[in-house]
């Protein structure tokens, strides 16, 4: 891999994979890393290997595209420590920039992130820049006492009180005198529902005290609606365990139309959800909620934007898409994607590796029936089949995929897998022009089209969803709305 003279946008390359595929431009494939790495090992990349891609494209894309993606992806997607990473390693390229302190306080949505990227910044790059000092310093300002106090980091090597002491920030009007608390030490958690259920049972001598105060909190956090959605999704396990008399009560609150549609969930963070109650042990209480689940799924549902016309989802189901990648399984996101797609807009589906086949489903089925009913073979990855099977017209193409296209034959490796010869003899032959959306699912750089036949977008998050519409516009959606962020 060369470091600076990189392949053209649109020019023919090599994936991870060895198969032939496309170069993306600097500023796509930094989306793409950014919006799918946890910066941890994949099935073709490993964590040193993202990182190195990441300094190279860091240094070849603009500097304020680069600290506006940084922040993309840590609001809008959620990502950690591929932001943390990126916001140290940009710093030199921000020198004497007036707005790079400004991104240092955007970049920073928890007050932990602070300490992340002063911890990256020692441990791999030396003292922190001026601006870098500066805007983290003013992003103390974004946070309340009580958000202070819940992410002290006690017991890390970089504690919030450690960074006070390098960045030196001022009181504001938000933090009132949660710094100076901080410094001398008495700053504290306050009630949350956390720190209950951390101080349920201090005082009990057996456990079956201890376990009984547990599910005292849960019932009163419940049934007094002090639980959030998000807190009550994930806790839905310990709730099971620790309070299954009032499970009935999280339940009905789980699958309530109005809930749902305020916290705007999309059936991705219901998954680890769901994997978390399928492994408790059977009984009742775990397949109640396994019904809600499946319930508040299909609710969600309703947020999902829905397309007029013919429209084909393409879903790879190649070895690597069943490998762990991220601490997750991308077929099993993937599938629940294409389920999700295929509810709402009652598409075809077709599926592929070494070749492809359409795939009949029955749109009645819960979305995560759905899903778990699509069979992943393995095999390669041969995305020249897609539209050598593709037999009717259609207004848009959804392919989802990690972008690893190879394909094997009798007398050796082949990699000839491209889609654009078939692509384009699928057009000549049904008449159709379809829109082509291709969703990277692993963030590897590369892609199965040149950039200017397609709609590129990385990541599983529900705002790549939300993209979806303005993709039917506008082909460069996700660069574009990079660009539109402001600090």
């Amino acid at each position: 891999m060369t470091r600076f003279n990189t392949a053209a946008v649109g020019s023919k390359t090599t994936n991870l994979a060895g198969g032939t595929a496309y170069a993306e431009s600097p500023e796509l494939a930094l989306a793409s890393l950014l919006l799918t790495s946890f910066a941890q090992d994949q099935f073709y990349a490993k964590a040193d290997e993202q990182l190195t891609r990441l300094k190279e494209l860091l240094l070849v894309c603009d500097p304020k595209f680069a600290a506006q993606a940084i922040v993309y992806a840590r609001h809008e997607f959620g990502m950690r420590s591929i932001t943390h990473a990126a916001a140290a390693e940009l710093a030199p390229r921000l020198s004497g920039l007036p707005w790079a302190k400004w991104f240092y306080r955007a970049v920073v949505h928890r007050p932990d992130d602070i300490t992340e990227i002063l911890s990256y910044q020692y441990a791999f790059k030396g003292k922190p820049s001026g601006a870098m000092k500066k805007g983290l310093a003013l992003a103390f300002g974004l946070f309340s006492p009580y958000q202070l106090a819940k992410y002290r980091g006690e017991g890390k090597n970089m504690k919030l009180v450690d960074a006070v002491n390098i960045l030196h920030p001022a009181s504001s009007p938000r933090n009132e005198n949660g710094i100076a608390e901080l410094v001398t030490g008495t700053l504290r958690s306050q009630d949350t529902w956390e720190s209950e259920l951390t101080r349920a049972g201090q005082n009990a001598t057996t456990p079956e005290e201890k376990a009984a105060a547990k599910a005292d909190v849960w019932t009163r956090l419940i049934s007094e609606n002090k639980l959030g959605y998000f807190a009550l999704l994930r806790n839905l396990r310990n709730i099971i365990e620790q309070a299954p008399a009032i499970l009935p009560v999280a339940l009905r609150q789980l699958t309530d139309d109005r809930l749902i549609a305020k916290s705007l969930v999309l059936p991705f963070r219901f998954l680890t959800a769901f994997d978390e109650v399928q492994k408790l042990p059977s009984s009742q209480e775990v397949r109640n909620t396994l019904v809600a689940l499946t319930r508040a799924v299909d609710i969600s549902l309703q947020n999902v934007p829905q397309f007029e016309g013919e429209t084909l989802v393409v879903l790879d189901v190649s070895g690597s898409m069943t490998q762990t990648m991220n601490g997750r399984i991308p077929a099993r996101i993937a599938s629940l994607f294409a389920a999700t797609l295929l509810k709402a807009s009652n598409a075809d589906l077709l599926t592929f590796s070494t070749g492809a086949q359409y795939v009949n489903y029955n749109p009645m089925d819960t979305t995560i029936t759905l899903a778990s009913s699509i069979p992943f073979q393995g095999g390669g990855t041969n995305f020249g089949a897609i539209f050598q099977v593709a037999n009717k017209k259609y207004d848009r193409v959804i392919l989802l995929s990690d972008m690893q296209g190879w394909k094997a034959q009798p007398n050796g490796w082949n990699v000839e897998s491209s889609p654009v010869p078939t692509f384009n003899a699928y057009k000549q032959r049904t008449g159709a022009n379809p829109k082509v959306f291709s969703f990277d699912l692993a963030g590897h750089g590369s892609v199965q089209f040149p950039e200017r036949e397609i709609c590129c977008l990385a990541g599983f998050s529900e705002k790549t969803l939300e993209l979806l519409k303005l993709l039917e516009q506008d082909r460069n959606a996700l660069v574009n709305k990079i660009k539109q962020v402001a600090f």
